[in-house]
């Protein structure tokens, strides 16, 4: 009697236990399909975009844009940025040589070597945004300016297309404003870019930082394409020195180099007009000033321990002290623009006058049509903002030497 009575109450006890557990054993069988599910479809971030549908995994595998194996059944996204590098390569005398492949070249980021995944040979036509410095160190040579410009664009390909950027003068607070003047967007069109070319203004200031800027952001604002990955380049036909821009040097060279451009500057000499404004009293209209931006740019790299006060207005500076100031600037003027042509894989020509630049155009319309262009999806995915160094080296080409992008910076 006793035996049964224990069995009953063990019986009892599993009764009660099972049915505590059902609900806990019910939901987590229906929720098991669902977390499949969700693991099949789970995300994995390598881009952009994601692919319309996530279909079931499977043991095949496909590559992705960045060089990684992924599963069909990933959600792809590519975040990895199309590196463009700029190559021109010559022969032992300086010469370009032309009809290379991609197997010639071996390019490295930060020293660890890279994919080439998009190569453009001399031939793949060109897109050029045309800066001509129109302020007033260059107002008297205006007729020159507009003869140089089409002498360039006539030595350019049929394919090629170019946007024409110069500097007028805008209604202000009271007196006119120095401001960029985008002329044309990228056009082949020869006879509407002669039409541009006609229509250049002049300015009283110079925003030469400001005219980089627009052109990475706005003439450039479309996407390259296939054909013309690695082929934009900004020409600059000034001398550099910037007397009114809202946009600083550092941000316009970062915008440059983000939108892959390779970099030509004309430098042109106008530093005697300079000096001789720069004399002049603050009331005569020739004049020459400095915005209290390009000021205080100036009291930062060259007179850092000065006070602010003394640098917000240019009249109150003694004549030597401008003609220190306007010196010191030309030197800056010329060690950026160099800069910026060998780090985007660009040069940087000096021109005693603007007579001159038209042969310094002719070298740069002759470099355009024989530059490789190389490309590439970093390893490095990691979206730090920092510069990170590329070099480019030849492969299977004896007694040459190779021109190319000296880096770029990350996104951010």
């Amino acid at each position: 009697m006793r035996t049964k009575q224990i069995e009953v109450r063990l019986l009892g006890s599993l009764v009660c236990a099972v049915l505590l557990l059902a609900p806990f054993v019910i939901a987590g069988s229906a929720s098991q399909p669902d977390d499949q599910t969700n693991q099949q479809q789970r995300p994995r971030t390598v881009g952009a975009a994601p692919t319309p549908s996530a279909t079931p995994k499977t043991n095949q595998q496909q590559t992705d844009v960045s060089g990684e194996e992924v599963g069909e059944g990933d959600v792809v996204r590519v975040e990895t940025q199309l590196v463009t590098v700029p190559a021109v390569v010559t022969d032992r005398n300086g010469r370009p040589l032309t009809g290379l492949r991609a197997e010639n070249f071996l390019i490295f980021e930060d020293g660890k070597t890279q994919r080439l995944a998009n190569f453009a040979t001399t031939e793949a036509p060109f897109e050029i945004a045309l800066l001509l410095d129109t302020s007033g160190s260059t107002r008297e040579d205006l007729g020159l300016i507009r003869t140089a410009a089409n002498a360039f664009i006539n030595a350019l390909r049929s394919g090629d297309r170019v946007g024409i950027i110069a500097f007028n003068n805008m209604p202000g607070n009271g007196s006119p404003v120095a401001a960029v003047d985008i002329l044309s967007g990228l056009e082949s069109d020869r006879k509407a870019l002669r039409a541009a070319i006609e229509n250049l203004g002049t300015s009283n200031g110079t925003p030469f930082y400001d005219g980089l800027a627009r052109a990475a952001d706005q003439v450039f604002r479309e996407p390259p394409r296939k054909e013309m990955r690695g082929r934009r380049a900004v020409v600059a036909l000034t001398d550099g020195v910037d007397s009114s821009s809202q946009t600083g040097f550092e941000e316009a060279r970062v915008k440059l180099l983000r939108a892959g451009l390779a970099c030509y500057f004309i430098q042109i000499s106008t530093e005697d007009y300079v000096e001789d404004r720069l004399l002049k009293d603050c009331q005569d209209d020739g004049r020459l000033t400095l915005s209290e931006k390009q000021l205080e740019r100036f009291r930062r790299l060259f007179a850092p321990q000065a006070q602010k006060e003394d640098y917000q207005d240019f009249c109150r500076l003694g004549q030597f002290e401008r003609m220190d100031i306007s010196r010191q600037l030309y030197n800056l003027a010329r060690k950026e623009m160099g800069e910026m042509a060998r780090a985007s894989g660009g040069r940087a020509f000096a021109a005693a006058s603007v007579s001159e630049a038209r042969a310094a155009f002719a070298q740069v319309a002759n470099e355009i049509g024989t530059q490789y262009s190389l490309g590439y999806y970093p390893s490095n995915k990691t979206r730090d903002g920092r510069f990170r160094q590329i070099r480019v080296e030849l492969r299977g080409v004896k007694d040459a030497g190779v021109r190319a992008r000296e880096g770029y910076f990350a996104q951010k």
